[in-house]
């Protein structure tokens, strides 16, 4: 879908749906909670897309999820008045938890998420038969969205909170659109995160059983945010 997508339009990029497919599809197929026939419920998890450029991967997500946005739709990718814009736009697509494209801000948004969630379920849990407030966040961030300030800072104040109700995935394929991240970047992304007091876990992103078995861990963590890196190559698929 993605590759066809962007062919169709002659715009876009194919790359990191293509590479980020096999761990999202663990995600969306066993462990994020929603409805696509009540997509407004107020417990679900919830999705940010911070690598927003990746949009194909979310809109080939939404549409085999069963969300309101057909196939026609998706071969409409970047075109006027389109709901499938060249990134994606809260409001304007169902399913679509946060407006994203510039790298770092859907990381961003999702602690803010994150920190709204802990803050509703410290006010409504706890009184009755059942907590109503339990969803998580989980977002997919690129090496482009981790290399920004304003992800780092909102991921310390993540830490800092143990904000254990929030995953982001880390699409390392170790690629940006100037080349290889080693002509920037040599840092150690785990450690660093680890250092702000995160659960860190690196893992192969084409590996199915072992993505599930991460996304197990961080789900069972309480206490911390996770940062999942999931090894990958763009265009694998």
């Amino acid at each position: 879908l993605a590759v066809d997508a962007v062919q169709k339009a002659n715009s876009g990029h194919p790359g990191m749906p293509m590479g980020a497919a096999d761990f999202a599809s663990v995600l969306w197929g066993r462990y994020l909670r929603y409805d696509p026939t009540a997509p407004d419920w107020p417990d679900r998890d919830r999705f940010v897309l911070s690598a927003g450029h990746g949009c194909m991967l979310l809109y080939g997500l939404l549409h085999i999820a069963g969300y309101e946005l057909p196939l026609s739709e998706l071969k409409n990718f970047r075109q006027w008045d389109s709901r499938t814009p060249g990134h994606p736009e809260f409001g304007h697509t169902v399913g679509v938890e946060a407006t994203t494209g510039p790298l770092g801000q859907g990381v961003s948004n999702a602690v803010g998420m994150a920190l709204s969630a802990r803050m509703l379920a410290a006010r409504f849990n706890g009184h009755g038969d059942f907590d109503p407030v339990v969803h998580r966040v989980f977002a997919l961030a690129s090496d482009g969205d981790l290399m920004e300030g304003v992800s780092g800072e909102a991921s310390s104040v993540a830490g800092h909170l143990g904000l254990g109700n929030l995953v982001v995935l880390y699409d390392d394929n170790r690629i940006t659109i100037e080349g290889g991240t080693d002509l920037t970047w040599s840092e150690d992304v785990t450690a660093r995160y680890e250092a702000y007091g995160w659960q860190a876990q690196r893992v192969d992103g084409h590996d199915y059983d072992a993505v599930a078995a991460a996304l197990e861990s961080a789900c069972a963590e309480k206490d911390r945010p996770s940062l999942i890196a999931c090894r990958t190559h763009i265009a694998y698929g």
